[in-house]
């Protein structure tokens, strides 16, 4: 996956989550974003890679997403990586 295309992949998942009241609030609130940063900065890599990792934290999110976006639920972890700054961390 290119970064181009993982931006895309994750800037759809934004705007799946951004229409989840439920979701959204707990993004808010875990993350301490508004909406005026979330606009402000859904163009960074960083904030898509947040964006990502908060829904990866769990399975059903994850299929509820991609199943709502028609987006293959197996590349949200390939966009993760191809954002930059979405490396996996290796703590050795």
């Amino acid at each position: 996956m290119t970064p181009r295309s993982a931006q895309t992949y994750a800037l759809t998942v934004l705007g799946w989550l951004v229409a989840r009241d439920d979701l959204l609030e707990l993004f808010v609130g875990s993350t301490g974003s508004t909406l005026e940063s979330m606009k402000e900065n859904a163009q960074e890599a960083g904030f898509l890679v947040s964006v990502l990792d908060f829904l990866m934290m769990d399975d059903q999110w994850v299929l509820d997403c991609c199943y709502d976006t028609n987006l293959d639920p197996n590349n949200m972890r390939l966009a993760r990586l191809a954002l930059p700054g979405g490396e996996e961390m290796h703590w050795t």
